[in-house]
């Protein structure tokens, strides 16, 4: 069997991984809705709190902050928490913005990314590990399935930013495992905690960092007829569609009054739920 057939892409790394200090950035998906923990800070734990709980069991001195607040913006992002999560200097800093931005009406793929471009150049300035993230394909949803073109853009314009600037790519559109509506809550928008557990996986590969979280899967769908799907579809956009769109029309967000579950960079274990 010749080398290339036993090749992988992700090559053993026998050594502890160089980061000390892990600031994650961005809205719902880093801070971790659709994954409910009473025990953690904000009441959630996610993707990124996964990841970290993983390198910190590997090195010694290890501090996390994860200033990301639900509902946010790009523009919101940049403002608020760049220069915070700078001033904490940290070696990597994971960074996922513009979805909301790109999943709204009009949404414009370019001039996000515009706004990401001008963030990553100053995130990497002090000499951090960035990690970017792609936009998830839609294309097992219907309902975000008509705005898969939008996201392919901006995936393409994130990738030439990740190139231009020695990003890491934690690339969600090949994360296939996750295409799946039973790794997403009932709101069909944020994924639960199987889909923030595939994420973390992932973000481990691209980070080349061994670990031992496993594959999980879900449980089979029940049979369902076209009434049952349909009464379904009913209650989903009465409970989470309409409240959405109204808080569109009343400028509103679900991160009104929200704050960072964790702005310090500190000790996983160390903060105090939030009450």
């Amino acid at each position: 069997m010749s080398d290339d057939a036993v090749r992988s892409p992700f090559v053993a790394n026998p050594e502890p991984h160089p980061w000390r200090r892990f600031v994650a950035i961005g809205d719902s998906f880093t801070e971790g809705i659709g994954d409910p923990e009473p025990g953690s800070p904000g009441g959630h734990r996610g993707w990124a709190d996964r990841v970290a709980e993983v390198l910190s069991r590997q090195v010694e001195d290890f501090a996390y902050a994860n200033l990301a607040v639900r509902g946010r913006l790009i523009a919101q992002i940049v403002d608020e928490q760049i220069e915070p999560a700078m001033a904490l200097k940290p070696d990597l800093v994971t960074f996922c913005a513009g979805g909301n931005d790109v999943i709204r009406p009009g949404g414009d793929p370019d001039e996000v990314a515009s706004l990401f471009e001008s963030a990553v150049e100053r995130l990497g300035s002090g000499g951090a590990t960035v990690v970017i993230f792609t936009g998830i394909d839609t294309r097992f949803t219907p309902v975000f399935r008509p705005l898969r073109g939008r996201v392919a853009i901006y995936n393409e314009n994130l990738r030439a930013i990740a190139d231009q600037y020695d990003c890491i790519v934690a690339d969600q559109w090949a994360l296939k495992s996750i295409q799946d509506m039973r790794f997403f809550d009932d709101d069909r928008l944020h994924m639960n905690p199987l889909g923030h557990h595939e994420v973390a996986r992932m973000v481990l590969r691209a980070l080349n960092v061994p670990n031992d979280l496993q594959p999980m899967q879900p449980d089979p769908l029940p049979p369902s007829t076209w009434r049952q799907a349909r009464a379904h579809d009913l209650v989903w956009a009465r409970t989470h569609l309409v409240p959405w769109v109204l808080r569109r029309l009343r400028h509103q967000s679900s991160g009104d009054n929200v704050t960072a579950k964790r702005p310090e960079a500190v000790p996983l274990g160390t903060i105090k739920p939030l009450v």
